[in-house]
């Protein structure tokens, strides 16, 4: 086993085929290739919350939450990189890409799914019996980030109402009086008054200081 090997190095750094001599086009490849690596992580990572949040497992669902934030932002970064490139330079092998676009990713479209987008119109465009339409019908028809973090209030003690944990999955969110409600007594409203070197209070020395001048 070595470091090339055991990455599959020799498949990875041939992954990327410019259909042009252009020389922008190998970035606007290798970008979305990231893209696409870092929505499989995601997709895994999520799997991994929901079953932690599922069972209750606060510590473990926090550090995977954490981790899945930490990856978006990276995602996020690489559009700095993307910006690099100028319209110029795109249109110089866009044409090359035919119909082709990134509205196609069925990892992207299965991770709105996880995160709760329900919309048969999406999946109906990839071909019948194709894997990715099968995915993303699958993650359309299993709860939902959401719908395990509701779960998950329910381990805790919580009283979630049985019309939210019990709800047809297929089905997009319909807005809940009472589980906003619980939502609500969940947030912190006010923010504790920030403290003096000696432990106290701001607002408490001020009323002192208040009292001893009267």
């Amino acid at each position: 086993m070595t470091y090339s090997s055991y990455l599959a190095l020799d498949e990875v750094l041939a992954a990327q085929r410019p259909r042009s001599d252009e020389h922008d086009e190998l970035l606007f490849i290798v970008i979305h290739q990231v893209y696409e690596l870092w929505f499989k992580q995601m997709l895994h990572e999520l799997t991994g919350l929901q079953n932690r949040l599922e069972t209750g497992d606060t510590p473990r669902a926090l550090h995977t939450l954490g981790r899945v934030l930490a990856i978006l932002k990276v995602a996020v970064a690489q559009v700095d990189v993307l910006e690099t490139m100028t319209p110029r330079q795109f249109t110089s092998f866009r044409g090359r890409l035919d119909a082709s676009s990134g509205f196609q990713s069925e990892q992207f479209r299965e991770l709105e799914a996880t995160l709760g987008r329900r919309d048969r119109r999406v999946f109906e465009h990839y071909p019948e019996g194709s894997a990715g339409r099968e995915r993303i019908a699958a993650a359309m028809s299993r709860p939902s980030v959401f719908d395990s973090y509701l779960r998950y209030l329910g381990t805790q003690g919580y009283d979630v109402p049985v019309a939210a944990l019990e709800r047809d999955l297929s089905t997009p969110w319909e807005p809940s009086p009472d589980v906003q409600q619980l939502l609500l007594a969940l947030t912190p409203t006010t923010a504790a008054p920030p403290r003096s070197p000696n432990g106290s209070s701001t607002s408490t020395r001020a009323s002192r200081s208040g009292a001893t001048a009267t």
